[in-house]
């Protein structure tokens, strides 16, 4: 199953559906709202109004409250190539937040700030939290996961590098693309490995697993609880391998024209172009 957001309409509220195996319909199962508030029920749900996915507008079905957490430096390999190596690995995970307006989904143009030489990719994975966690053990918080995505982390790097703090440039327009949430039983734990691979213009770039991750999910879940309260609908973006383009010699980035997908055993391939600035204001 592949679960989605749609709007009938521009300004449309916000639905939850099932794509068809080939993509072309989106049976619809509930509001937005209505799916986060019992996501496991949702995913188990049959039948629902078929609609075309031509005649709707695919977004991602995420709450408009929801925080998006996001993992940084969780695999060596990517510590390694960065100008963070010299601090060895820390014995908790960096942490830093998107926004939600801050994602799109698949196939939607990502723009390039006008004050950038480039944009930079990172494929990873998102976990999607189904039920709330306060003080939860890691075996608490893994169980409350109940769906993940492919997820590109695309970075402003000369915004991110400007202050001590990532949020500048983590949180361009546009630059937070998800594929479909895969149902977690579907999927497995992420710890037996699942294969993360980027190609930007059809060339690999970066290739990982998710066995190779320093901070598992639901350890990480688990800390984050302790301080705030995790909710159903709330995202973790669990960090992405090494291969980044800021970190080569000479550096390669993402410009106008180029293509970047990142494909993650189970959760299917996340296509995106590359645009210009002009076009920021053009979607939401």
């Amino acid at each position: 199953m592949r679960i989605v957001g749609l709007r009938r309409a521009p300004g449309e509220a916000v639905e939850v559906g099932a794509l068809s195996a080939d993509g072309s319909q989106v049976r619809v199962l509930t509001a937005l709202q209505e799916f986060w508030a019992a996501p496991a029920e949702w995913l188990a749900a049959s039948g629902g109004e078929p609609l075309a996915t031509d005649d709707v507008e695919i977004v991602p079905p995420v709450l408009p409250g929801a925080r998006v957490i996001c993992i940084g430096l969780n695999y060596l390999k990517h510590v390694a190539e960065g100008s963070y190596a010299d601090g060895g690995v820390p014995e908790f995970p960096t942490l830093f937040a998107r926004w939600p307006s801050s994602l799109t989904v698949g196939g939607v143009g990502l723009p390039v700030p006008s004050n950038e030489d480039g944009l930079d990719w990172e494929g990873e994975v998102v976990a999607w939290v189904g039920s709330t966690l306060v003080d939860a053990s890691p075996e608490q918080a893994l169980s409350a996961v109940v769906a993940y995505s492919t997820f590109n982390d695309v970075t402003a790097r000369r915004a991110q590098k400007l202050t001590s703090q990532w949020i500048l440039g983590k949180n361009g327009d546009r630059s937070g693309p998800l594929g479909p949430l895969v149902p977690a039983g579907e999927v497995g734990d992420l710890r037996a490995g699942l294969d993360v691979v980027t190609r930007v213009n059809g060339v690999e770039v970066q290739r990982g697993r998710t066995d190779e991750m320093v901070y598992p999910v639901g350890e990480t879940l688990s800390l984050i609880s302790h301080t705030l309260t995790v909710h159903p609908g709330d995202l973790l973006a669990t960090g992405t391998p090494s291969g980044v383009g800021y970190s080569r010699t000479p550096p390669w980035l993402l410009h106008p024209g180029d293509v970047v997908e990142v494909e993650v055993e189970k959760l299917g391939v996340l296509r995106n172009p590359v645009v210009g600035n002009e076009t920021r204001s053009a979607v939401r």
